[in-house]
């Protein structure tokens, strides 16, 4: 019997991953295929926006327009876009690395330990890598 696909996989519109399905199973990898691809293709969206909006912000300041104060908000709005990209920018990198970590089997499992991370700690951080006990001690050592 061939394997199922998980990026064929049209799932009904309510659908939720359950405690009593496989785990990982191509419907639950659909799920956080198609959650994570959503989450990738909107942070893409608003980084083109960011940058289009940095570039507007230049343009108005190089061209003299307004006032000190005017510059000023220019330069913090820039400013403020800037660490927003660049926040997105980490978080797609985190989506990435998950899409990766589902196309090569090895999404949902610790990469410290290789155990089960849990469908419900999935599904409240799909991007998560570690078992909650893992990440408890992890954080325990980083205070």
């Amino acid at each position: 019997m061939a394997k199922k696909n998980y990026k064929n996989i049209e799932l009904p519109e309510k659908y939720k991953p359950k405690l009593s399905e496989p785990y990982m199973c191509p419907e639950q990898l659909a799920y956080f295929y198609n959650i994570l691809t959503a989450q990738k293709e909107e942070l893409i969206s608003e980084r083109d926006s960011v940058l289009n909006a940095v570039r507007m912000a230049e343009k108005t300041e190089n061209a003299g327009v307004g006032d000190e104060s005017d510059n000023a908000t220019y330069n913090q709005d820039i400013t403020m876009d800037l660490r927003i990209s660049d926040r997105n920018n980490k978080l797609l990198q985190k989506i990435n690395a998950a899409l990766d970590r589902i196309e090569n089997g090895t999404f949902g499992y610790s990469i410290l330990s290789g155990d089960e991370i849990g469908i419900k700690r999935m599904m409240a951080r799909p991007l998560a890598t570690l078992t909650i006990e893992e990440q408890e001690e992890r954080e325990k050592h980083e205070i």
